[in-house]
């Protein structure tokens, strides 16, 4: 496959935004509680969207497609906007960017044990070794390279959210690739990339402000401190892993295959890794890197044929 340099770049460009909301998020909540700030990032991106997006609303015609649809829709809204982004928030209060992109780095694990138990997609032999090393490796991050850590079940809050948090976006990826028969061929409504993400998110909006302010009626957090930097953050948020990383994931996959884009995708935790560095300081552990090897090779295993 030739990798001409736009394909290069829509490989690059998600890895390099996911990997950033990480390394500022952990910044921004210092200043604000990470519900509010998945919230915030979302009614941002779905006002950012709305040019775009704006059809699915139009008619009346078009809002009954989404009303007939809004349990799929729905749920998509919570696991993949409000949920996954609000643990991976909160997670980093106690966890690191590094870590939590190396368990992120772990979706196909995940995506595996899903299709497995609800969609009756059995995994191959390599596929079940790849498995457990990229086990092995979010085994290594959950005890910081230390196995007594996990024999005195003390592993960090924030490693275990993250764990939920990227259950969660396995069974999401699973619901996008086993659609209900509405949401199928020609049944499904003509909607664009925008605004299938446009749906979604006027479902996942509402779910992430509610949770915001449920979750501050139960344990209230920070007044949230406002200045340049936050706002710059919430801005960034928005608009790249958003909006742009969706799009360009999207056209890379499209173009490079799903196998390549994983390759390009693993390169979240090392980025992630040098932006902790530059930006908040944070270097990496030795056992970092043995994570990330174990969860690469893992993976490459998986993908081999049987």
């Amino acid at each position: 496959m030739h990798l001409s340099p736009r394909l290069v770049l829509l490989l690059i460009l998600p890895p390099l935004l996911w990997a950033g909301n990480a390394v500022f998020a952990r910044l921004a909540i210092n200043s604000i509680g990470p519900l509010w700030l998945n919230a915030l990032r979302w009614g941002l991106a779905l006002l950012i969207l709305l040019p775009l997006g704006w059809k699915v609303l139009a008619t009346a015609e078009a809002r009954a497609r989404i009303g007939a649809r809004w349990v799929h829709l729905g749920t998509l809204g919570l696991i993949g906007v409000g949920a996954y982004n609000g643990l991976q928030y909160v997670a980093l209060r106690t966890s690191t960017p590094l870590n939590v992109t190396l368990i992120a780095a772990s979706l196909p694990l995940w995506s595996m044990i899903v299709g497995a138990l609800f969609y009756r997609v059995h995994p191959t032999r390599p596929q079940s070794f790849g498995a457990m090393l990229s086990l092995a490796g979010v085994l290594t991050v959950l005890s910081r390279g230390d196995p007594d850590v996990l024999l005195r079940i003390q592993p960090v809050e924030g490693d275990l959210l993250m764990v939920l948090a990227i259950i969660g976006w396995a069974v999401y990826s699973w619901m996008l690739a086993r659609p209900p028969a509405h949401m199928s061929g020609a049944a499904r409504p003509d909607w664009n990339w925008a605004e299938f993400l446009f749906a979604q998110c006027l479902f996942g909006v509402v779910i992430g402000f509610a949770a915001a302010g449920i979750g501050e009626a139960v344990a209230p957090s920070m007044t949230p401190d406002w200045n340049w930097r936050l706002v710059a953050t919430i801005v960034f948020i928005a608009v790249g892993p958003s909006v742009i990383a969706y799009r360009s994931w999207g056209l890379a996959v499209a173009e490079a295959g799903p196998a390549m884009a994983a390759i390009f995708y693993n390169l979240t935790p090392l980025i992630a890794a040098v932006l902790s560095v530059l930006v908040i300081g944070e270097w990496p552990e030795a056992y970092h890197g043995l994570a990330f090897l174990l969860i690469v090779a893992g993976i490459f295993v998986a993908s081999r044929r049987s």
